[in-house]
Parts: structure tokens; C-alpha cells; sequence
């Protein structure tokens, strides 16, 4: 069995948010007697929160790792239907479920996090064949604290200041993972996986988006760059509010904003970024009036890299803007007009640009 100090150095050896609720189950269903162990964390879609098991382990072997962004939302359960979860996110307390008896077989639900910020939260499950004990408890606390300041340590190292989405440097890891095929429903073993296999092994239906601010230096040169602060804030906040949850956002610095998502079809994709185009569109921005924003997608294929898939994306967005900007292109839909690119691939869905 691994030490306690054996699962801290895991803990704090990764670079990757994504495989912290990994590393945690791991090292509680190792240290603990527990049967099982569910990290559950909360996706929400058009305003309606579900549940989404991101982590199960179980102490006898097998176990699960879901991507967010490869669900079927409309499969989860709904964030109230899970009451005792539900209550534990609620309370943000400790909550201890019988469900055969006094001396039966409990489970245990904790807040994985202390506050309760929506993209953040979740809770810890843990199932054993009788109450955990104090000691138990005080070893699950610190496991999960550890858990925590390493969460906030890579956040704070993912994110832009200014608008509180995903910066540049969080885009490279976040793509070539994101797009890895699903390992069958077993639990990867991250440190196996080659990097020319991260390259090579790309399903369908991930694109990239970028969404560029029109005339954002016109802004700046007559209304000053703390006003132009304040516009790149409302538009991330316009942004956060119009895709889903676990879509990832990105600001990329001066007016570019970008997405990566995972969406079962072409038109799709469109739909949802001209829903962004049309609320930045709409939104009154103070000092500065109407705000207008010209984007552009691709699909995302097998040997794209981060570089050539954004550059994919440019290349829409420059239309977009060269044909009066505030409009949205699909590169794909481009592609097959014959504005420029290569001929698309047999099978391509169709949407218009």
C-alpha cells in the first residue's frame, strides 16, 4: 500500500487540472477503507445544472475518467434530482447517508471545494462498509486541502487576470488532451501516452473557434485602454454566460477571445457562436455604445496542432471581417465555397458560413 507522503508527491507533481480528481480518488480509495470512490462535479447548460461523475474508482479494480465535453448532457441527472448531493453542495458540509441499517454500509459526501463558485462545484463520495472513522475523516480533509491549493495553484497559472478565462498557455495541453480518443471507458494512464500519439489519434466533432472585437483599436485610441478593459470584461462575462459550462474559453490577449468545444455537428457550432455574435451585438456597453465581433471556427483534424488550427480560424475571422465584420464563418463552409483552403474531406458536414 502507498504512504500517505507517496500520494502527497502525486498530488503536487501535476501540471494538469484535469487529472487532479484522478490523483485524489486514487490516493483516498488506496488509504482508506472505502469500496468506492465518485468525484461528482456540476456541468450546467442553458442555465440547468446536472451532475457529471468525473471520477469513480472502485476498491476492487475498474473505474472511470469522463471528459466533460464528450457527454451527453441531456443523460445526466439534474442537479436537485440527487438530493443528498445536492444538500452536501448546499450546506457545504459534511453529509453521512445510511442506506441498510445503523451498522450498514454508508456513504460519506463532502464539498470538494469550500466556496461555491458554479464552474467549481462538486462534491467527494465515498462509499465503505461502515461509518469512516475520525482518524479517517482528518486524513480525507487533508488529502482534500492538498487537493484544493494545488486546484487554485494551476487555476491561477491557467488564467488571465483581466478576464478570468483560460489564457494562450493553458490552450496547448488543453487541446491535444481534449481531443484524445475515449480509452474505452478505463482509466488512463496519462504518463503512457506518447506524444505522437496525442497527435495521431483525433475523433470528430472538436472544433476551435476565435471571436476578434471590430475596430477594438478605434475603441482604444478614442476612449482610453481602461475603457477598453472594461469592454474585454463584458464581453468574456457575454461569452461565460452563452456557452456551456464545460466548453473551454480562452482570452488570448488584445481583442481575441477563443473556444474550444466538442459538438456533434457543423450548424451546431455556427448556431452557438452566432448566439455570442447577436448578445455582444445587443449589449449596451457604457461610455462606448454598441460592440460588435467578428468570429471564425474549424474543425479540428488529425495532425492539427494548436498552431494550425488556429490559424484555420484567423483565416475565418479575417473574412468575417473583410465582409463588414460582426458575422461568423465556419472555415470548413469556406472551404467548400471555394474561398480558399483545400478541398474538404468526403463526409464533411455541411453548414453555411
Amino acid at each position: 500500500m502507498s504512504t500517505f507522503i507517496e500520494h502527497i508527491v502525486k498530488l503536487t507533481n501535476h501540471r494538469d487540472r484535469d487529472l487532479l480528481e484522478l490523483t485524489l480518488s486514487k490516493a483516498l480509495i488506496d488509504l482508506l477503507p472505502l469500496e468506492r470512490i465518485v468525484v461528482a462535479r456540476v456541468v450546467r447548460e442553458d442555465g440547468v445544472g446536472r451532475w457529471l461523475d468525473v471520477a469513480r474508482l472502485d476498491a476492487k479494480g475498474g473505474g472511470r475518467v469522463m471528459d466533460p465535453q464528450r457527454v451527453d448532457f441531456q443523460s445526466l441527472v439534474r442537479l436537485e434530482d440527487a438530493s443528498d448531493r445536492f444538500k452536501c453542495l448546499q450546506s457545504r458540509q459534511l453529509l453521512e447517508v445510511t442506506w441498510a441499517g445503523p451498522q450498514g454500509p454508508r456513504i460519506t459526501l463532502l464539498p470538494l471545494f469550500s466556496d461555491s463558485r458554479q464552474e467549481d462545484a462538486g462534491v467527494l463520495e465515498l462509499h465503505s462498509e461502515a461509518s469512516l472513522s475520525p482518524d479517517s475523516l482528518m486524513l480525507v480533509e487533508a488529502l482534500r486541502q492538498i487537493y484544493r491549493n494545488m486546484y487554485s495553484l494551476l487555476e491561477y497559472s491557467d488564467r488571465d487576470p483581466l478576464t478570468g478565462l483560460l489564457n494562450r498557455k493553458s490552450l496547448d495541453d488543453a487541446f491535444y488532451s481534449a481531443v484524445l480518443e475515449d480509452l474505452d471507458g478505463k482509466v488512463p494512464d496519462m504518463a503512457a501516452v506518447a506524444e505522437h500519439e496525442r497527435r495521431h489519434r483525433v475523433p470528430a466533432n472538436y472544433w476551435l473557434g476565435l471571436a476578434s472585437i471590430d475596430n477594438c483599436g478605434l475603441i482604444r485610441d478614442k476612449h482610453g485602454p481602461a475603457l477598453v478593459d472594461d469592454v474585454l470584461q463584458r464581453v468574456a462575462r457575454i461569452m461565460s454566460s452563452t456557452f456551456r459550462t464545460y466548453d473551454r474559453l480562452y482570452h488570448f490577449g488584445a481583442d481575441q477571445f477563443g473556444v474550444l468545444m466538442h459538438c456533434p455537428d457543423e450548424a451546431l457550432v455556427l448556431s452557438a457562436f452566432e448566439r455570442f455574435r447577436n448578445s455582444v451585438e445587443k449589449t449596451h456597453f457604457p461610455q462606448v455604445g454598441r460592440v460588435t465581433v467578428s468570429c471564425g471556427f474549424t474543425t479540428v483534424r488529425a495532425d492539427d496542432s494548436p498552431a494550425s488550427a488556429l490559424a484555420n480560424t484567423e483565416r475565418a475571422v479575417d473574412f468575417a471581417r473583410r465582409g463588414g465584420g460582426n458575422k461568423a464563418c465556419s472555415h470548413p463552409g469556406l472551404v467548400r465555397r471555394g474561398f480558399f483552403g483545400p478541398t474538404p474531406l468526403p463526409g464533411d458536414q455541411v453548414a453555411a458560413a
